[in-house]
């Protein structure tokens, strides 16, 4: 049902056939000897909140720009609005994610998971740094814009690393903790990271233009993008302080060469259905977007402040919250799979609703029942698939490939967003220029993306447990070696091999028994 389930079954059919549960009993085995380590609440949640926390970044500077571009377009007016420089200052960081993404995809499965959140969290506090305080030689406003867009590249990067070296080792830390809890601890550190980012990223420029006022807006573009230096710094304190996780240290390829046929052979399907979700996810939620402009056209006028459109800007952001927050709780209640596609399909409804009666919900007389009916949208798009995407990417794969799987899903899915905020002023134009239509046509469209979403996840992807990482390894590690492969160099050190790595173990296991036999004697 979810790959190829020849493949996949292949090397536990022996098992199978003779009534044994072994794979599952190592898995609660491995899983136990992880929560009952001995190490306090706070010593285990930590390593979660210091893996996963880097994404609030992802929230924050993606949200922080379109106020940002704002306060550039009041400053300068058709030199900024009339120039490339406000398309690309916007669009420019999504480009450099999806290649921080594929970078330390690799390198958080063939380096280091700790060393690969370090490397992106010093990117992001440098050129976070770098965009705020950008100048173009001798003054120049074009040179300061290239600027910008360049340093906001370079920022991209940092925050594509963040996705599947902080993601995927927040995902392997939770291990550690109560079961039954795994899955909540995940996302209130990841997707409720992001939406408090954009929360707070929509906050931050209307405090500072209050501060500020509409007369000092240089100060306020720059100070709104400087202060998302401060959570990476945060957190490259306790970031230092973070050791590999224990499944990667058992379960890592760094030093060996990874079987990558095999592996496209027992995860290509899978990770084609994940990255279709994350495509579609991605796709709709950026079209949706139509909705926000909506609401604030009709709320305010062109010539009002811009406290105002920021005020409001913040309130509609504020919608994530609930949904994201009520999903950490349902998405262990019921598992990623269900909570996903019963999320999707409730914001499908939401959405066909909304789009069939959008002529009467977007008079100025109803702004407030659109408003809340679109607050419920947001919820349960969090609630669904913003909450248990990435929990689903980071869960579905074995330790070795991990964070390249993972990679793959999420770049494919922010490539999903370049693509719908390409398509989607097609799909207007047909409904006709200024007409109801040109906003219900790809509002329908984003909906049918959300029922395809809800099949493809209900009948092609597996249920996620509590302890699924740990089965999955032990799964994949039976299928390696039903194929010939060496599972015994998993997680080898540098500078070891296979025999020599033999020959320690068969020492210590030698030292044990002798030390047994003397306390007999």
């Amino acid at each position: 049902m979810f790959g190829s389930k020849k493949e996949q079954d292949s090397a536990v059919q022996a098992q199978a056939d003779s009534g044994s549960d072994a794979p599952y009993v190592q898995a609660v085995d491995r899983d136990n000897a992880l929560e009952h380590s001995g190490k306090n609440r706070w010593e285990k949640l930590w390593p979660v909140m210091a893996c996963g926390a880097g994404l609030f970044s992802d929230g924050y500077v993606n949200n922080v720009i379109g106020s940002v571009s704002t306060m550039l377009g009041k400053i300068y007016g058709d030199r900024y609005t009339g120039s490339s420089a406000q398309k690309n200052i916007s669009a420019i960081a999504f480009a450099g994610t999806v290649l921080g993404q594929l970078v330390f995809g690799y390198t958080s499965d063939k380096w280091s998971r700790k060393n690969s959140l370090l490397l992106s969290t010093a990117i992001l506090i440098v050129f976070t740094a770098l965009a705020a305080g950008s100048y173009g030689a001798g003054g120049s406003l074009q040179g300061m814009f290239a600027a910008l867009t360049a340093y906001r590249f370079l920022v991209g990067i940092g925050i594509g690393g963040e996705y599947p070296a902080g993601s995927v080792a927040c995902s392997e830390a939770t291990g550690e903790l109560k079961s039954g809890t795994r899955n909540r601890w995940f996302i209130l550190f990841t997707n409720v990271m992001i939406d408090w980012g954009f929360v707070i990223g929509a906050f931050i420029p209307y405090l500072l233009v209050v501060i500020c006022t509409d007369h000092h807006l240089r100060a306020a573009w720059r100070i709104s993008l400087g202060l998302g230096v401060l959570p990476p710094m945060i957190l490259l304190w306790l970031r230092i302080k973070l050791q590999e996780p224990e499944e990667f240290k058992k379960e890592s390829m760094k030093y060996v060469k990874i079987p990558y046929l095999l592996v496209l052979k027992y995860y290509g399907l899978r990770l084609c259905i994940v990255s279709l979700v994350w495509f579609l996810y991605d796709f709709s939620t950026y079209s949706f977007g139509i909705f926000s402009s909506t609401i604030l056209a009709n709320i305010y006028g062109d010539s009002a402040p811009l406290t105002t459109v920021f005020g409001w800007n913040t309130v509609i952001n504020l919608f994530y919250i609930p949904g994201a927050m009520l999903g950490s709780i349902y998405s262990d209640k019921i598992g990623p799979k269900y909570a996903l596609a019963s999320g999707v399909l409730a914001q499908a409804v939401v959405g066909f609703i909304m789009a069939g009666l959008y002529p009467q919900l977007a008079k100025p007389e109803n702004v407030a029942g659109f408003a809340v009916v679109y607050g419920i949208f947001l919820s349960l798009g969090e609630l669904g698939p913003g909450d248990n995407i990435g929990l689903v990417a980071s869960k579905t794969c074995a330790t070795g490939v991990r964070g390249q799987y993972y990679a793959i899903a999420a770049a494919v899915g922010k490539i999903g967003a370049f693509v719908g905020t390409y398509i989607f002023p097609y799909i207007e134009k047909a409904g006709g220029k200024g007409t109801n239509a040109s906003a219900q046509y790809p509002f329908y469209v984003s909906s049918c993306f959300c029922v395809l979403s809800a099949v493809l996840v209900f009948f092609f992807l597996p249920n996620i447990g509590q302890d699924t990482i740990t089965q999955e390894d032990i799964k994949f590690r039976e299928y390696l070696q039903s194929n010939g492969w060496d599972v015994n160099q998993l997680g080898l050190l540098k500078g070891e091999s296979v025999e020599s790595r033999a020959a320690v173990d068969g020492a210590v296991i030698a030292e044990q028994e002798k030390s047994e036999k003397e306390r007999e004697i």
